[in-house]
């Protein structure tokens, strides 16, 4: 067995990752880690047509050439083993795991294994890409590696997360993403902003382009034995918070079906200030299909505040009340799945939110996991930590900006005063998680910061990996219901 020979002539001078081991065609892959990092090894008479190597050495009759981790040659894999491509979750449960530093994702699949949730390994946004510098093929490669590290053949998605315009949608689309999340913010009206004068001249104007009163006046539903009924009112009130987004979304849609064929689609209102009453979610999906826009997953704004990095904040009951109402809504319509964003560290709902919907979920995380990161980097180097958490101090305001979060820097710890040993214990306090999380593309663009996180990550994997999985863990078993 080439795993066997590779380990007894080489294995002092490399690490073998022995759950990547795969054969096909004549040909062994595998991955090690040694002086020049994570590097791919094939063996065979040959490399396959298209692959690069820089070294090789012929051992017993076998010869391993040594393949960098490149696009190109991870094409070659794809090839091979087509597990390695993004699939879709359609209406499984499924769980978006977003690793900002394009390292974590080892660690995803070891808390996701076996939990029966589809995993979606590859997820950023447009913002996280732009604010680490990445591509969508730098977010798949990255998680497609990870997934080969593992060993892992059961499937995983690809998310375009947040995407605003058809350049950044159809750009993933041509990376192979299957997932895309549109977010249609920027066309969502705020009603408290509005008088009602102007509430009544703007619904006009929609009535001008589309009748929809046409449509929508007096239609009642009924739901868990409440009755709903668009009135004068509600429906003036739903179109001019969400006509204009949903008729964004359907564009969105046009152009990704002229891409590909085959995706899972995601709806996002979730980013306006008011909840979505159930209703407004009748609106959006009556409207989304009206148009025939066909949608997987359909993020709402829920009741409560759901801040990055830390628990959900608000009335539990009243949340598990609505939820019910919004998963008897998504049951009635049929075809889609109700979708959590900000998921992140929302322990206290996960329960109810997991009841309500019996299955048809899918929960975004992306931050925690970054967190999880720096929290290992406070564990093993200190002195890196405190430089790391001056850099978010500096530059949080500005970061802030863009994140839903209440952070107050006169409540953070001064790092100077806090021993190394107890540095991990500042994760607990939110206002340092909250300054942590939304301050990654800062510490991420300092050249130097990147290059001693990624060292010590790489020097401490083991703890690294075991820190992200046991944490995402505690995420997968309270929807689980374990």
């Amino acid at each position: 067995m080439s795993l066997k020979v590779f380990k007894d002539h080489f294995g002092r001078g490399y690490e073998v990752y022995e759950g990547s081991y795969r054969e096909k065609e004549g040909f062994s892959f595998f991955l090690v880690k040694g002086e020049e990092g994570k590097v791919l090894v094939i063996s065979g008479e040959k490399v396959p047509e298209g692959a690069s190597f820089f070294k090789k050495h012929h051992v017993d009759e076998k010869t391993f050439f040594f393949c960098e981790k490149s696009h190109e040659n991870l094409e070659i894999l794809r090839k091979h083993f087509p597990d390695l491509k993004p699939t879709r979750a359609g209406l499984r449960a499924s769980f978006g795991t977003g690793d900002r530093l394009g390292i974590t994702t080892p660690a995803h699949v070891r808390a996701l294994r076996g939990s029966g949730l589809f995993p979606v390994f590859a997820q950023q946004s447009v913002r996280e890409n732009e604010r680490t510098g990445r591509t969508w093929r730098d977010v798949l490669d990255d998680a497609t590696w990870g997934v080969f590290q593992e060993g892992y053949t059961e499937g995983f998605g690809a998310d375009a997360d947040h995407v605003k315009n058809p350049e950044d949608l159809v750009a993933a689309a041509k990376e192979g993403f299957s997932m895309f999340t549109i977010d249609p913010s920027d066309h969502v009206r705020n009603l408290s902003k509005l008088s009602e004068r102007e509430k009544n001249e703007m619904f006009e104007e929609i009535l001008k382009k589309e009748r929809i009163d046409r449509i929508y006046l007096g239609k009642r539903y009924t739901i868990l034995g409440e009755r709903l009924e668009f009135d004068e009112k509600s429906l003036r009130d739903a179109a001019l918070v969400y006509y204009d987004a949903i008729t964004h979304v359907d564009m969105m849609y046009q152009i990704l079906k002229e891409e590909i064929s085959d995706f899972d689609f995601e709806v996002s209102v979730d980013e306006t200030e008011t909840p979505t009453s159930p209703l407004f979610h009748i609106f959006v999906v009556e409207e989304l299909r009206r148009r025939g826009v066909e949608f997987t997953n359909l993020a709402l704004r829920f009741i409560g505040e759901w801040e990055k990095g830390i628990d959900y904040k608000g009335d539990l009951g009243l949340f598990e009340k609505e939820i019910k109402m919004h998963a008897e809504i998504s049951r009635m319509f049929e075809g889609y799945k109700l979708s959590l964003h900000s998921g992140s560290d929302k322990f206290s709902v996960y329960p109810a939110f997991s009841s309500a919907t019996d299955g048809l979920f899918h929960v975004k995380t992306a931050g925690t996991s970054y967190l999880e990161a720096i929290k290992v980097i406070s564990m093993v180097s200190p002195a890196l930590f405190r430089e790391i958490y001056r850099c978010a101090l500096e530059h949080f305001e500005e970061d802030r900006k863009s994140y839903h979060i209440s952070a107050d820097l006169s409540k953070v710890p001064d790092v100077e005063k806090v021993e190394d040993e107890d540095l991990p214990a500042l994760f607990e306090d939110t206002n340092v998680r909250q300054l942590i999380h939304v301050t990654y593309g800062s510490v991420l663009k300092d050249k130097s910061l990147k290059e001693r996180i990624f060292e010590a990550l790489d020097r401490n994997e083991k703890l690294f990996y075991e820190t992200v999985e046991s944490h995402i863990k505690r995420h997968v078993d309270l929807l689980r219901g374990d």
